[in-house]
């Protein structure tokens, strides 16, 4: 992927976002069902969008939120529903929307008592702990576009499990909202805000105290207290800049924190590889302003803008690529947890770095390798069958140090936590942790890239099968499993994995742009990358010409 020049550099004022316009383009304009771009439409984690091109407005959250409430009442989910959001500029609108069809609903909605943000972690795990107590079942809405640029809004639904919805309700809640849509509206029940506010079934609720009170039973706070260390925690101006100062006078740590105020432009962000803001804690070029601090501090980690991912920098390293911290941590983790179960297995994403695989190994512990998504990892965290689960964009959770589920969401703040316990107890950070791990099992070079695709190609390639693709080298080593489900749990992948002993590559298909995406690993260095992709690409060209 080319990067921009400008990229790691702070933006212009008129790169800014307009927020006033973005705002009454929200209210303003509404979409055109008949474009398909303009329709609701769940990704793997909810609906996504900008109001100024009409595909996040206050009609899209109406038919979502009512759809919501009408999937709750066929499922029979009665409980509260625990509603969080982001700093988002289209956040805050979409929370009063949202509300009103709640209330209109008669749904039991839970809200910040302050009405301020609330990390999605912290909302996954208000649903488990209040599902636990066996009442009526509990569910939850975030209102978050994750890390992505400042004019974008989003909306995801998480059922009583806590984690992302899977596609059975998503398709269902898609397909009735806009159906909603289509019909004017027909059919959304909504109440001022005013009334929502102070209706009976608004309730307020501690999100704050309930996280924070409860993290050391997840990390070994005692330890990092203990150890005095010099800590920085980069908020990003995010939904959780409330939480670290808490963590910090509630656990008496020397903690630094940054960026701990909303401004919805995001202006104090480094500009991303593309030239855009975006609050990716896991991209070095996004992070450059925190990289430049690595030596004031003996440690340094942020969170996206709803904190459910993470970035961790060290003094010697800088930032840590995201597949090396997972290794690191899933390394500590199942050596440092004697409250999980011995069989409690490894979750990974196919695309996940195959040093994960020979921790796994080393560990003795059973990798579950499923297809991009964490809902994939939701039951296994639920039932202790997994201690842990990450994907290669940033994004883990673990079990609490008891074995049982702490959140069934991506959780940024104890994987930034965790780094200071691996420190603390260690008196190694992260990074040279993963220095070791690469002397006993090798330093695999990883990269994604994107390659051209017509619509037809990308078709082909989301239900290409094993069979049709003939090769049996890749980058001068046999293909020892050439994949189209996942191992893990059979789950379709959506494209195409070649494996070999010191390689591999996996080709999915782009959901939004013109393009296919190749994630390649080598532990044979550069140059053997290199060859994986030429060649990937020219079979996968192969592919779409039979």
């Amino acid at each position: 992927m080319p990067i921009d020049a400008h990229a790691g550099q702070a933006p212009g004022q008129e790169m800014l976002a307009d927020i006033p316009r973005l705002v009454t383009a929200y209210y303003a304009l509404h979409p055109d069902v008949s474009i398909a771009a303009q329709r609701v439409s769940f990704g793997t984690s909810g609906h996504r969008g900008s109001s100024l091109s009409s595909a996040f407005n206050e009609d899209h959250i109406l038919a979502i939120t009512q759809a919501i409430c009408e999937y709750r009442a066929a499922q029979s989910i009665d409980g509260p529903l625990f509603l969080a959001k982001d700093t988002h500029a289209l956040s805050e609108p979409a929370f009063a929307t949202a509300l009103e069809v709640l209330a209109a609903n008669g749904v039991d909605t839970m809200v910040d008592p302050e009405l301020g943000y609330t990390p999605t972690p912290a909302c996954s795990h208000a649903i488990l702990v209040h599902n636990r107590k066996g009442a009526r079942r509990a569910d939850g809405i975030v209102i978050t576009p994750s890390h992505n640029p400042p004019e974008d809004g989003g909306f995801k639904y998480n059922p009583p499990h806590g984690g992302p919805a899977d596609t059975t309700a998503t398709k269902w809640i898609e397909e009735r909202a806009n159906a909603i849509l289509g019909a004017g509206l027909g059919g959304v029940r909504r109440v001022s805000y005013a009334k929502a506010l102070a209706a009976p079934t608004t309730h307020r609720h501690d999100y704050i105290s309930e996280f924070v009170d409860g993290l050391d039973s997840v990390v070994d706070m005692d330890a990092i207290r203990g150890a005095g260390l010099d800590l920085c925690a980069d908020a990003l101006g995010g939904a959780g800049l409330a939480y670290w100062g808490r963590i910090a006078e509630r656990y008496a740590l020397p903690l630094t924190i940054h960026h701990a105020y909303a401004d919805p432009t995001f202006r104090f962000m480094r500009l991303d590889w593309d030239g855009k803001i975006r609050m990716d804690p896991s991209s070095p070029y996004a992070m450059a302003g925190l990289i430049e601090l690595k030596d004031r501090h003996r440690l340094a980690f942020a969170c996206d803008t709803d904190h459910d991912r993470h970035g961790i920098v060290s003094p010697r390293v800088g930032l840590l690529n995201p597949n090396h911290y997972l290794a690191v941590a899933i390394s500590y983790l199942f050596r440092n947890r004697p409250g999980w179960r011995s069989e409690a297995g490894i979750g990974k994403t196919l695309v996940s770095s195959s040093m994960i695989d020979r921790v796994a190994a080393d560990l003795g512990r059973p990798l579950v390798e499923v297809p991009v998504g964490f809902k994939w990892f939701v039951d296994g965290l639920l039932d202790g069958s997994l201690g842990f689960g990450g994907e290669e964009s940033a994004g883990a959770s673990f079990l609490n140090r008891h074995g049982e589920a702490w959140s069934t969401d991506k959780d940024g703040m104890i994987m930034g936590l965790l780094s200071a316990e691996i420190l603390a107890r260690t008196g190694k950070d992260p990074g040279e942790h993963y220095r070791e791990l690469t002397v006993r099992f090798g330093a695999p070079v990883y990269e994604r890239i994107d390659a051209p695709a017509t619509p037809e190609q990308k078709a082909i390639l989301l239900k290409l099968s094993p069979d049709q693709v003939k090769a049996h080298e890749l980058a001068g080593e046999p293909i020892e499993v050439m994949l189209t489900a996942a191992p893990g749990n059979g789950a379709p992948i959506g494209g195409l994995k070649v494996v070999t002993r010191n390689g591999w590559f996996a080709a999915r298909p782009s959901g939004t742009e013109h393009v296919y995406k190749i994630y390649a690993e080598s532990f044979l260095g550069e140059e053997h990358l290199h060859r994986i992709q030429r060649e990937a690409q020219e079979l996968i060209s192969r592919t779409f010409g039979a």
